[in-house]
């Protein structure tokens, strides 16, 4: 069973700094609190704007201490990156575009972070060979206009351990949408704009 998610204060810490393109996010909370991520010039690109990512890092408890986290179409990495400079144990990014890939890895071994991986792979095909419950937060926020989300949010409820959450962004309000499956809910949910962002937990048992 997955350790509980509750807020825990964050003792400040120094940024690191890197090389960046004009066009940035950054990490938000944590260990690697205000560094930028580049945003690479890649069509559908579409990184989580800072206020969804501090909401949703609000919703999930400042730390994720021991938490294994996955993120199926990483991007910026900016999901991922947070997740880890707030304690998580494990952070799997998923991306398969080689751009983006090679700006991840940058980033990684900029940051020295070690609890993240990187798979340069299809996110539907990845997340089709992982075991069930294999990660207590699974990240879901493929290309806005395309039409890879029904098939990744199926893939994705499965491999999330009981107690475990999660997080969506798309086009419509999924509890509408009924695509929700026996023993989830919509734990929280926010928009954005044009974005609907869900935070859906899996029961316990």
């Amino acid at each position: 069973m997955p350790r509980p998610i509750k807020p825990v204060a964050t003792p400040p810490r120094a940024p690191v700094k890197l090389h960046h393109a004009p066009q940035q996010v950054r990490i938000i909370g944590g260990l690697w609190k205000r560094t930028p991520l580049p945003v690479t010039a890649i069509d559908g690109l579409r990184p989580t704007p800072d206020r969804v990512r501090e909401t949703l890092f609000n919703w999930l408890g400042q730390e994720l201490d021991g938490l294994r986290c996955l993120d199926l179409f990483a991007g910026t990495g900016a999901l991922g990156f947070e997740a880890a400079s707030r304690g998580a144990a494990r952070v799997v990014l998923v991306e398969r575009h080689p751009r983006a890939v090679k700006q991840l890895r940058a980033i990684k071994d900029k940051l020295e972070a070690s609890a993240i991986e990187i798979a340069e792979a299809d996110a539907i095909r990845f997340a089709a060979n992982l075991a069930p419950g294999s990660f207590d937060v699974v990240f879901l926020d493929p290309p806005f206009d395309s039409t890879l989300f029904g098939d990744a949010l199926k893939l994705a409820f499965p491999l999330v351990a009981p107690g475990g959450v999660l997080y969506a962004e798309t086009s419509t309000p999924i509890e509408a949408s009924g695509e929700l499956p026996t023993g989830w809910s919509v734990d929280r949910q926010g928009r954005a704009g044009l974005v609907h962002y869900h935070l859906l937990r899996r029961e316990i048992g």
